[in-house]
């Protein structure tokens, strides 16, 4: 997130005791969360002629557009080339989002990889987190003035940044409800409560506001299907004749896809029956949104909280589609737009990294298999004696220095040495 806080060092004799494991272990740790951060992205090449990306790690310079100016944002390249000693904001990931560095909200810096760019990147979108600021409070992070201690949540819709205090809700035990849709956003896409009071956790932190809902197991009843099995058609009619009714509601303009037709027997007008085009009664009685608004529909001022595969139960007819293209929000139905997508695509870049840059296996693949098996065998002892080297100095209590380190592969050069010069050679 935003900037680092400074490092603390306590007294050496205040510091715990930890093994050479318990290190190696929190440094793998650190890695593999940086990697996830980063998601595969380049530190040696701006994103810029890659277009609107999908997702990427970006940063905010204060140094060169601070509050007052226009927001602008870099990709993971430009902060270290281009923007090295700046103050940055780290913004962890966007969506859709082209690097800003070097056009015209930056005066007469150019970006070191891109001379050129175009003026702006009018698709980008751009909230208070490129000021440092973030959640209903428009406060920076981490913030001097608040020592309430309190989780940072992102919203998987606007991507603002939210105290877990300020968003209305109750956080949920359960790890599986990762994702994360603000109260403002769940206002803006109102059909999403609908969906919520079947899929998401939506018990609301505020006692006047919250009543008995939170999460209600997804035992949907399709009443369509039921409809199919025995209701009239006049059931079914007058279902598509509601929807097409709201759908030209929203759009301001007439109805096509159903018409309603006064048939020529009716006997004097008092009587009309509606004839349905076949594809707009499938459509409807395949309408998951329609399907979950017949089972009551509960809005509350407050977030909620969604499990991990909730995008898949998202009704994905044309009147659906349409209604995310019109919200903007068409990126919910895309599979690899999650940060958690993101973040394994980060860390199988960084996998496949590690076992082309490895040495070991670099080497491995150009020798045959008599002398794979005997650098094998030589690393594995290095490896062994390593370890029983460095035991000595935690059991011991002593700092391993370089001296130390100087020392062990000298020794260990010399045993080569020893075992070589005692072979016996035959020859046959």
């Amino acid at each position: 997130m935003a900037a680092n806080e400074g490092n603390h060092k306590r007294p050496l004799e205040d510091d715990p005791i930890v093994s050479l494991a318990d290190v190696l272990e929190e440094d793998e740790e650190l890695e593999n969360e940086a990697c996830a951060v980063l998601g595969g992205s380049d530190s040696d090449r701006c994103s810029y002629s890659d277009g609107y990306v999908k997702r990427q790690a970006l940063y905010a310079c204060n140094t060169c557009t601070p509050k007052g100016g226009q927001p602008a944002g870099i990709c993971l390249a430009c902060s270290y080339k281009c923007h090295e000693g700046h103050e940055l904001f780290e913004l962890y990931t966007k969506r859709n989002f082209r690097c800003d560095c070097g056009n015209s909200k930056f005066n007469n810096m150019q970006c070191k990889f891109f001379s050129e760019k175009d003026k702006a990147n009018e698709d980008n979108k751009y909230n208070d987190n490129f000021f440092g600021l973030y959640c209903v409070c428009k406060r920076p992070y981490p913030d001097p003035e608040d020592k309430t201690p309190d989780e940072m949540i992102q919203c998987v819709m606007c991507e603002d940044w939210f105290h877990g205090r300020h968003l209305g809700a109750t956080l949920p035990d359960n790890e599986e409800y990762q994702e994360m849709v603000c109260r403002s956003c769940m206002k803006r896409c109102s059909f999403l409560w609908a969906y919520a009071v079947h899929v998401a956790v939506t018990k609301a932190s505020d006692v006047s506001n919250s009543g008995l809902l939170s999460k209600v197991e997804d035992d949907i009843v399709d009443v369509y299907a039921k409809q199919e099995n025995g209701d009239s058609q006049n059931q079914k009619t007058m279902a598509c004749a509601t929807n097409c009714d709201e759908t030209a509601g929203k759009h301001n303009e007439p109805s096509t896809s159903c018409k309603i037709e006064e048939k020529p027997e009716a006997a004097n007008g008092d009587e009309a029956s509606c004839s349905v085009k076949e594809d707009a009664d499938a459509e409807n009685i395949a309408c998951k949104l329609q399907q979950r608004k017949t089972k009551g529909e509960l809005q509350r001022d407050c977030a909620t909280y969604w499990p991990l595969n909730w995008r898949n139960k998202l009704c994905t007819c044309q009147s659906c589609m349409n209604l995310y293209k019109d919200l903007e929000i068409s990126f919910l139905l895309d599979e690899f737009d999650t940060v958690l997508a993101y973040e394994n695509k980060g860390k199988t870049v960084e996998e496949n990294d590690r076992e082309k840059c490895d040495p070991l296996m670099t080497a491995l693949s150009n020798m045959n298999r008599i002398q794979q098996v005997e650098l094998i065998y030589e690393y594995n002892d290095l490896k062994s004696e390593l370890k029983d080297y460095l035991k000595r100095f935690a059991d011991e209590g002593k700092v391993v220095t370089s001296e130390d380190i100087q020392h062990f592969f000298e020794e260990l050069q010399s045993k080569k040495r020893r075992r070589v010069d005692g072979m016996q050679y035959f020859c046959s």
